[in-house]
């Protein structure tokens, strides 16, 4: 069923504000990928706040072009059956989404990403970027790197104590 002209505009709108408020907007091709994995596709993206559209790019294009810090993106990929994954609070997630999924379903392939910046990413970039640990792994390491030094000098303070315990053991021991 062919879209009327107010839904178009609707779906323009909506695709605008999406890519403006996304940090990145991952590109990837879906041919030959079921229904049923599309939508668990879309569930599991949810978790991680990222969500997954399947749009015209000719819709896309004019979203583009509505869009001020994006006016300028290369849209020469954006070809064939296209899936768009959009994620405002993290810049590697949609990636990451796309990428577990893709492991399981390999009918699934990385175009590109559009930045916030407006740049378009090749697909080996996004890759590249989906391979990084998400934002709470990069945190838990920070916490783990900073506690390091702390943790080994306790150790350390300890190890006086310890050993005066273990001469007060083997002393008592002996009598």
């Amino acid at each position: 069923m062919a879209l009327t002209k107010d839904k178009k505009q609707e779906i323009i709108g909506e695709i605008a504000e999406l890519l403006s408020g996304s940090k990145l907007t991952v590109v990837a091709k879906y041919e030959g990928t079921g229904v049923k994995a599309m939508q668990q596709l879309r569930r599991d993206a949810r978790q991680n706040g990222t969500k997954v559209k399947v749009v015209k790019n000719r819709l896309v294009k004019q979203a583009l072009q509505g869009t001020n810090d994006l006016k300028d993106v290369d849209t020469a990929a954006l070809e064939g059956m296209l899936l768009y994954a959009f994620n405002s609070e993290d810049e590697v997630a949609p990636a990451q989404s796309l990428q577990a999924f893709a492991k399981k379903n390999p009918t699934l392939e990385f175009v590109g990403a559009i930045t916030a910046e407006g740049q378009f990413m090749e697909a080996a970039d996004v890759k590249a970027l989906a391979n990084l640990p998400s934002k709470d792994q990069l945190r838990a390491q920070l916490v783990g790197t900073i506690g390091a030094p702390l943790s080994g000098f306790a150790n350390v303070l300890a190890g006086n104590v310890r050993g005066v315990l273990n001469v007060l053991n083997s002393r008592a021991e002996a009598l």
